[in-house]
C-alpha cells in the first residue's frame, strides 16, 4: 500500500547508532538521509554535497570535511573533534535547532553569517578569516583559540567567554558585548581601532 511504501522509503534513509570509521566518501558519497547518533572517525569528506542530510546526536572525529556544501543540512547536538573545516558556509545550514561544539578543529574561512547559534563552545581551534557577522554567538564560548583576521560586526556577543583566546578584533561600538569576558593581557583586541600604544 501506499502508507507502506512510505515508511519502507523513510526507514531506507535513516541510519542510527552506526560507526563509520576510515571511510573515503570523495570516492562513495554519504547517501542522503537522516543520521542519529552515529560517528565518523577519521573520515574523508572534503568536498561533498552535505545539502538536505539531517544530523541528530552525531560526532566527527579526525574528519577531513573541508569545503563540504551544507545547504539546508540540519546540524542538531553534533560535535566536531580534531576535524579539518575550512571554508564552511554554515550559513546556508538549516537554522532549526541548529547546535553545534568544535574542539581541536581548523575553520579558517569558514562563514557563520546571520546564524543563531548560541552557548556553541569553540575550544582549542584555529578560526581565521571566520565570517561572525550579524550572527547571535551569546552565551558561547572560545576556549584557547585563535581568531586572526575573522569578523565581528553586529554581532552579539552578550556573555561570551573570550579570555583565553588571542588575536581577536573587536569593535565595542558596532558589537553587542554586555557581560562579555576577556583576559586583561588580550583587551587590546577591543581597542586596536583607536591607533593607541597599549604596553603589555
Amino acid at each position: 500500500t501506499k502508507n507502506h511504501f512510505k515508511f519502507f522509503f523513510l526507514m531506507k534513509d535513516y541510519t542510527s547508532d552506526k560507526n563509520f570509521t576510515s571511510k573515503d566518501f570523495v570516492e562513495n558519497p554519504l547517501q542522503k538521509g537522516e543520521y542519529e547518533n552515529c560517528t565518523f572517525n577519521q573520515c574523508d569528506f572534503s568536498g561533498q554535497d552535505f545539502s538536505e542530510i539531517k544530523f541528530a546526536d552525531c560526532e566527527f572525529v579526525e574528519c577531513n570535511l573541508s569545503l563540504i556544501k551544507v545547504v539546508k543540512t540540519a546540524f542538531r547536538e553534533v560535535n566536531f573533534k580534531d576535524c579539518k573545516m575550512f571554508g564552511i558556509q554554515f550559513n546556508d545550514c538549516n537554522e532549526f535547532g541548529l547546535n553545534f561544539n568544535f574542539n581541536g578543529c581548523l575553520l579558517n574561512n569558514s562563514s557563520f553569517y546571520k546564524t543563531a547559534i548560541k552557548k556553541t563552545l569553540f575550544k582549542n581551534s584555529k578560526l581565521i578569516e571566520v565570517d561572525f557577522e550579524e550572527c547571535d554567538l551569546s552565551n558561547s564560548s572560545f576556549s584557547n583559540c585563535d581568531l586572526s583576521g575573522s569578523i565581528f560586526l553586529q554581532t552579539n556577543l552578550e556573555k561570551v567567554d573570550f579570555r583565553t583566546s588571542f588575536n581577536y578584533s573587536i569593535n565595542p561600538e558596532n558589537n553587542r558585548l554586555k557581560k562579555a569576558k576577556f583576559s586583561l593581557s588580550e583587551v587590546f583586541g577591543l581597542l586596536d581601532r583607536y591607533d593607541i600604544e597599549i604596553e603589555k
